[in-house]
């Protein structure tokens, strides 16, 4: 079974947040971790507080092209940003886009013009998009209407805020999402919002739903491992072990299969 973790952070800088851990997380690091827990392959995520990453995100992919991809982030408000954009698959392992616009100066990005040129290019390059938070994700009806060939990703189990015991606040209507045959959910971080231990019973529910509403093709399995209380190897088998309703066809779709016709990468292969 082909096991695709659809969302890892890579960072060398410094100004890690303190919930990601105190240090650099590299790819040799993230190499060694998931030969242990068995995961064949990563997506990384370029984490925002290392202006660096994407850089890193680059050579990381280029030294190990069978084991990291990558989504992106770009300043879009920057004059050259369309043209990075039409060129973003030349960079080693690019594979398209995830965006948070949680700082101060982006929030305003998805009304105010800033990414109405965005959506369109991304679409017609067949750039996928992440969308995190809850600065984008209650603009995820009107993008995915209006751009239905465009690949959305809603992160996190649709996360939009912690409860006040840090559960998980999922965006109210996103079950209805399910509706848009463009748009993707991860199940990324599940262990961080738990309320108990391994392997975390009080979100088998909060998958379930998704589950339900979206299908087994429609899920992406992945741990976001550096903010984790747990191993990598226990955020995986939370879902292939502890799942009893879950069919040996739909982990295989959940932990790597939906993720690789996703994005349209396949480890291994340029």
């Amino acid at each position: 079974m082909l096991v695709i973790d659809s969302q890892i952070h890579l960072w060398t800088g410094p100004g890690v947040p303190p919930h990601h851990g105190t240090g650099p997380y590299t790819a040799e690091q993230a190499m060694r971790d998931m030969r242990a827990a068995g995961i064949d392959a990563a997506v990384n995520q370029p984490p925002n507080w290392d202006p660096n990453s994407n850089a890193y995100a680059v050579e990381a992919a280029t030294a190990f092209p069978d084991r990291f991809a990558t989504l992106g982030w770009l300043k879009l408000n920057d004059p050259g940003a369309p043209e990075r954009v039409r060129t973003w698959r030349s960079q080693a392992g690019m594979l398209g886009f995830r965006f948070l616009c949680a700082a101060e100066e982006e929030r305003s990005w998805p009304v105010d013009g800033t990414m109405d040129w965005f959506w369109p290019l991304a679409e017609s390059l067949g750039l996928p998009v992440a969308l995190c938070g809850p600065f984008l994700l209650p603009h995820l009806v009107r993008i995915a209407t209006g751009f239905p060939n465009l690949k959305l990703i809603v992160d996190h189990l649709g996360f939009v805020g912690f409860t006040e015991n840090h559960g998980l606040i999922q965006a109210p209507d996103m079950l209805s999402w399910a509706r848009f045959p463009n748009v993707a959910v991860k199940l990324t971080g599940a262990p961080d919002y738990a309320a108990d231990a391994y392997p975390y019973k009080s979100m088998h529910s909060v998958v379930r739903q998704l589950y339900d509403a979206f299908g087994p093709e429609r899920l992406l399995w992945g741990s976001d491992i550096t903010r984790l209380k747990c191993t990598w190897r226990e955020a995986l088998t939370m879902y292939t072990e502890e799942m009893p309703w879950l069919s040996e066809a739909d982990k295989a779709l959940i932990v790597g299969e939906n993720l690789r016709r996703w994005l349209g990468w396949t480890p291994g292969q340029p």
